[in-house]
């Protein structure tokens, strides 16, 4: 999973939870392969998802999240890393159409004054604020039920 910042902005998934009649955003995300280091997970996800390579990455924490999806219960472990995009064209893009795995969404750039505010949900939950000075990479590594 990975969050990128530009300036007051974050790049984020849309999606939308019919169960509980929610839209929110979520960090673009993906599952690390059996073998594969959190590094490799992040690196692959992003040149799947965005066509890009990721500069300048380190990493920087780890958040156990669980959550109701849907319905459904869900648990994950997410590796956090910081870094930037390879390719710059992709700030200048309003919307990005993601086809991974024969899943589709966009990814927009949501305003940060929004999801601090809380009037744009923000997915997973996590103290924003101490982040959104620099680009942070997530690659999420466990997702169960």
């Amino acid at each position: 999973m990975c969050v990128i910042t530009d300036g007051d902005r974050v790049l984020a998934g849309h999606g939308h939870d019919n169960v509980k009649n929610e839209d929110f955003y979520r960090v673009l995300d993906g599952n690390m392969e059996f073998g594969e280091t959190s590094e490799e997970g992040v690196r692959r996800e992003i040149r799947k998802e965005l066509n890009s390579e990721i500069e300048d990455l380190k990493f920087l924490d780890v958040v156990e999240n669980t959550f109701v999806y849907k319905g459904k219960p869900g648990h994950e472990i997410i590796f956090l890393f910081q870094g930037t995009l390879a390719d710059k064209e992709i700030y200048t893009q309003a919307k990005i159409h993601i086809v991974e795995d024969g899943y589709e969404f966009d990814a927009e750039w949501v305003a940060l004054k929004d999801v601090l505010a809380g009037t744009a949900r923000l997915y997973p939950e996590y103290d924003y604020s101490k982040v959104f000075n620099a680009g942070l990479w997530i690659v999420r590594s466990i997702k169960n039920l």
